[in-house]
């Protein structure tokens, strides 16, 4: 069915389904395998770009200070094994918002200016879903789906957009190739703006509108999609909280974050409604190595940004939901973007669409239950077209592939990054429990192991496709393609 046609058909009705819910009576339960509540929960997702595994207190910092998402750890959920769909930022926004692997969708790579593709509008994004029960949503931050009007985020289900369509590097002052982009532009709803924004302000200005945003849908139901451009260079911060990390100008950035982090919790409670509201804090990918003093720290993980090593792939992941989740629990298996909608579509009685997604609902591994296991028997790792792992169980597979690397060298500095070098894995297996930095394969040692994965894999490159093999995949849906309006004459 063409998603506007089923969203228009979509009920809107009282509480239904897993809530189960009946008149006059208010009730969260974790009985039956669902959350119930005559009160749909609001949802906020905070989003952040390039940030590293260890870049906050809670993920083991030794020189960033992250008081308020250390607290919402200490009071929710922290899930040290999250990942996202690829390790860059416009196919990892495409897996978070529809649920899907970014290859089954044809949303790959960051998309600059140039781009004439987006987001299908047969594809239903997390806001379109919640949309089916009446909430109000808004995306204040980065999109990255598509600039062009098909594509923006008031034409994917949300009432309210203030941001950057694109990342805040794709501007005349890029430190390497500056000159092949025009003005940066500032949207909100489809109007730019401004051109080439002062960046200090954008942190504080997207925190400042999900207040607002909150202050005025306290009533709920509401969907709060925070995407901050920080920590992907160019860095910037406010004046009023620069130099004040050990960590220079990316820890002040992080530390802002924080801060903003900080103020919607804090939004919440005054508003009484932290007790009705899923908080969700993670990244799009690892951090930007190259960058140096200017990128974050992935530790204990290999590598970063742009690569499948853990580095790249996994990410820092916190979950709050006052009286609803547990407090300070540790969820070590593994789960991913994808599958943020298929649970807030469980959360919230929403229907899920005809075709074809590949998230799973994640509610027993957000509540910790006893014995709980990842729903996924895999999950896999492309870059671009070309599968290169595949993550079972406490198993992760790589295939022959080169990748960028450092090679141990430091990094840029000031804003000014250092090339990559090249290198290559072969055919390589590690237990991610005994050695979450992929130092040594074993895949001699365990070959029935090496096997089971390949197998996996050969179905998911019938799926999915891989240019490693030159299969095309059997399930794939094309990207939204921008026509121009012809002229009259």
């Amino acid at each position: 069915m063409h998603r506007r046609t089923f969203l228009q058909t979509a009920g809107m009705g009282a509480c239904s389904g897993l809530f189960g819910c009946w008149a006059g009576s208010r009730m969260r339960s974790l009985e039956g395998g669902g959350i119930q509540s005559c009160d749909l929960p609001n949802i906020v997702l905070i989003f952040t770009d390039d940030q590293g595994y260890q870049d906050m207190g809670c993920f083991g910092s030794p020189d960033i200070d992250t008081p308020h998402l250390d607290r919402m750890a200490e009071s929710g959920v922290r899930f040290t094994d999250f990942y996202v769909a690829q390790p860059v930022c416009g196919a990892s926004r495409a897996g978070l918002l529809t649920g899907c692997y970014p290859n089954r969708i044809g949303l790959l790579g960051a998309p600059s200016h140039r781009a004439r593709h987006g987001v299908h509008e047969d594809e239903l994004t997390l806001a379109e879903l919640v949309k089916q029960k009446g909430y109000a949503t808004a995306i204040f931050g980065k999109w990255h789906l598509g600039h062009l009007p098909p594509f923006l985020p008031t034409r994917n289900g949300f009432d309210e957009y203030y941001g950057l369509p694109y990342s805040n590097d794709m501007w005349p002052y890029h430190p390497t190739a500056g000159a092949k982009y025009p003005p940066l532009p500032l949207m909100e709803g489809e109007e730019v703006i401004e051109t080439n924004p002062d960046q200090r302000k954008l942190t504080t200005d997207y925190t400042e509108r999900g207040v607002d945003f909150i202050r005025r849908h306290a009533d709920g139901p509401f969907f709060l999609y925070v995407a901050h451009n920080m920590p992907h260079v160019p860095l910037h911060v406010s004046r009023q909280r620069a130099d004040r990390s050990k960590r220079g100008l990316y820890g002040d950035v992080i530390m802002e974050i924080d801060w903003g982090v900080g103020r919607i919790l804090e939004t919440l409670r005054d508003f009484g409604i932290l007790e009705k509201t899923l908080v969700i804090f993670t990244s799009d990918n690892g951090p930007w190595l190259s960058y140096g003093t200017h990128g974050g720290c992935a530790l204990p993980l290999r590598e970063g940004k742009g690569t499948t090593w853990e580095g790249g792939v996994r990410v820092p992941t916190l979950m709050h939901w006052k009286g609803v989740l547990p407090e300070g629990k540790v969820c070590d298996q593994p789960a991913m973007t994808i599958d943020l909608l298929p649970t807030v579509a469980a959360l919230t009685g929403g229907t899920l669409p005809s075709h074809k997604i590949d998230g799973m609902n994640i509610l027993p591994l957000m509540r910790c239950e006893p014995e709980a296991l990842t729903p996924h028997e895999a999950f896999f790792f492309y870059w671009g077209r070309h599968l290169q792992a595949v993550r079972s169980g406490r198993w992760k597979l790589h295939f022959p592939h080169d990748y960028r690397t450092l090679e141990g060298r430091p990094g840029g500095r000031d804003g000014k990054p250092e090339p990559y070098g090249k290198a290559r894995t072969e055919l390589a297996l590690f237990d991610l429990k005994k050695d979450i930095s992929e130092s040594r394969n074993v895949a001699n040692e365990h070959p029935e192991v090496v096997d089971r994965i390949q197998s996996l894999a050969e179905a998911c490159r019938a799926d999915l496709g891989d240019t490693a093999t030159g299969q095309k995949g059997q399930d794939l849906r094309e990207p939204g393609r921008f026509t121009p309006p012809q002229a009259e004459g």
